[in-house]
């Protein structure tokens, strides 16, 4: 469930913790691995974010035990609540933002409860159950959509980030035109977005 060789040593200069939250399914107890699609996926994301900031940020791309949420066992916040209080004991007083794709969209809202999140970019959520509510109001929220995404919906999307914004959150909607929704298409746009979030929470904290 969590793996220390993650991790780089030293924290004095970190001022940031990001946790990337892959995607799984609605019902599956099958092992969770790195090496299937739903973990490919992000890590272009860890990695990249890794290179652009070095040790001023902490990437941490999160492993399920399962692949599935099922119901209401909501298999994947165990161990995404283990990686954030582990991230945050191994560097103190470091925010953290949440990058969550698909399902690990939904897992990025209901870490958002915590105050210790301070930035949630959810790229082609699943929030058909209007997980953005989870989301504390300090949080800075970003979601990203395809248009053309089947699996799960921009209009839901777009919906969960008018109600954040109607409530005063700091919400934004991007949205991709003719995107799928397993990122394939517009990358640059994907991986751009990821980048310039968190170097935007990260400048926030400086000036703060």
């Amino acid at each position: 469930m969590f793996s220390p060789r993650l991790f780089s040593p030293g924290r004095d200069s970190t001022g940031l913790v990001v946790l990337v939250l892959p995607g799984g399914t609605d019902d599956s107890r099958k092992p969770f691995t790195p090496w299937q699609a739903s973990a490919l996926r992000m890590y272009p994301f860890t990695w990249s974010l890794r290179f652009r900031y070095g040790r001023a940020v902490r990437v941490h791309q999160v492993r399920y035990r399962v692949y599935g949420w099922n119901g209401e066992e909501n298999s994947p916040m165990l161990p995404a609540r283990a990686a954030l209080d582990e991230m945050c004991r191994r560097h103190p007083g470091a925010p953290v933002v949440a990058i969550g794709h698909s399902m690990g969209g939904r897992v990025a809202a209901q870490l958002a409860t915590d105050r210790r999140v301070i930035g949630v970019l959810a790229l082609a959520p699943w929030w058909q159950f209007a997980d953005w509510r989870h989301i504390q109001p300090g949080a800075r929220v970003v979601a990203v959509h395809g248009d053309a995404d089947e699996r799960t919906f921009a209009k839901r999307t777009r919906k969960g980030i008018d109600e954040l914004s109607a409530q005063g959150v700091d919400a934004e909607f991007i949205n991709v035109p003719d995107g799928g929704h397993a990122m394939l298409d517009h990358i640059g746009l994907w991986q751009r977005t990821a980048l310039d979030f968190v170097g935007e929470r990260l400048s926030a904290l400086r000036r703060a």
